[in-house]
């Protein structure tokens, strides 16, 4: 009767145990399987839809060797010093993003700002690879029309983890990044710390692991109060660097309101108009 009852009392215990490991594989199954669903979130556009705004800009589709299509703007200024390659942030699409444009053909650059596959008008199955090679395809355009002494690199948010590898594997004139983040592998473990992300990530964007090998100026721009991605992530990524780059703190400045502030415009200018990394402010 003892043994019985031992048994059924080990069963009563093992069900709970059995039930939150059930769980927890769920979690990570879905953290896998979804985890595109919760770090893009793009707006398609038909592909006759006409972009509209100020100035003067064209309108290109960059033809990928597997397939795909990536649907770029390039937007001009007046006699231009250089020009802009930027990579945007998770949502939205050039519809919204070709906004920015004035931040930088008033300081008398032009701007190449191209959607990633299934943002927009590009078509393509999107992976981190795709991401990858299709910044270096959008660089390599650019660079059949301007030197490489002549090309910034900027990546915001979600933009930064390409930027970073980009610049790295070519030769810009600088490499600027807004709000970038550590790794996603560091953010999303932030995030999830009670999930095993390093082994369910499809999109690590080792920003850590490319940024040494960048050659050029790196201009890091980070809110202090950035809700998103930590302020740490772009002191950490300087660190890396040491004397090689140069943070300036936004002071107050969240993750999507930094172009509202004067200390940003202020920098951006003095790069652009200058030609040269501002000194810090942290």
């Amino acid at each position: 009767m003892g043994h019985f009852t031992n048994g059924i009392m080990m069963k009563n215990m093992l069900y709970p145990v059995l039930i939150l490991l059930i769980f927890y594989a769920l979690l990570c199954a879905i953290a896998y399987l979804k985890q595109e669903k919760l770090l893009f979130y793009p707006e398609s556009l038909p592909q006759n839809f006409t972009f509209q705004f100020p100035g003067r800009f064209e309108e290109h589709f960059l033809n990928s060797d597997d397939g795909a299509q990536i649907n770029a703007l390039l937007f001009r200024c007046e006699q231009a010093k250089g020009v802009v390659l930027y990579f945007h942030g998770n949502a939205g699409s050039l519809r919204t993003w070709g906004s920015i444009a004035p931040d930088f053909t008033e300081k008398g650059y032009d701007l190449l700002l191209p959607d990633y596959r299934s943002y927009g008008k590009s078509r393509g199955k999107l992976s981190e690879r795709a991401l990858h090679d299709d910044a270096l395809l959008a660089y390599d355009w650019l660079r059949d029309r301007y030197p490489d002494n002549e090309i910034i690199v900027y990546g915001r948010s979600l933009g930064s983890g390409i930027a970073v590898r980009l610049a790295a594997e070519r030769s810009p004139k600088m490499l600027i990044l807004e709000s970038p983040f550590y790794s996603m592998a560091d953010l999303a473990a932030r995030s999830m710390p009670f999930l095993p992300t390093s082994l369910l990530l499809q999109y690590p964007l080792c920003s850590d692991k490319y940024i040494v090998n960048v050659r050029c100026p790196v201009v890091l721009f980070h809110g202090s109060d950035d809700e998103v991605v930590p302020y740490d992530s772009s002191v950490r990524l300087a660190d890396l660097l040491g004397d090689e780059s140069v943070l300036t703190t936004i002071v107050g400045g969240r993750h999507n309101d930094l172009a509202s502030f004067d200390e940003y415009q202020k920098k951006l200018t003095e790069l652009l108009t200058k030609g040269s990394r501002p000194d810090s402010s942290e």
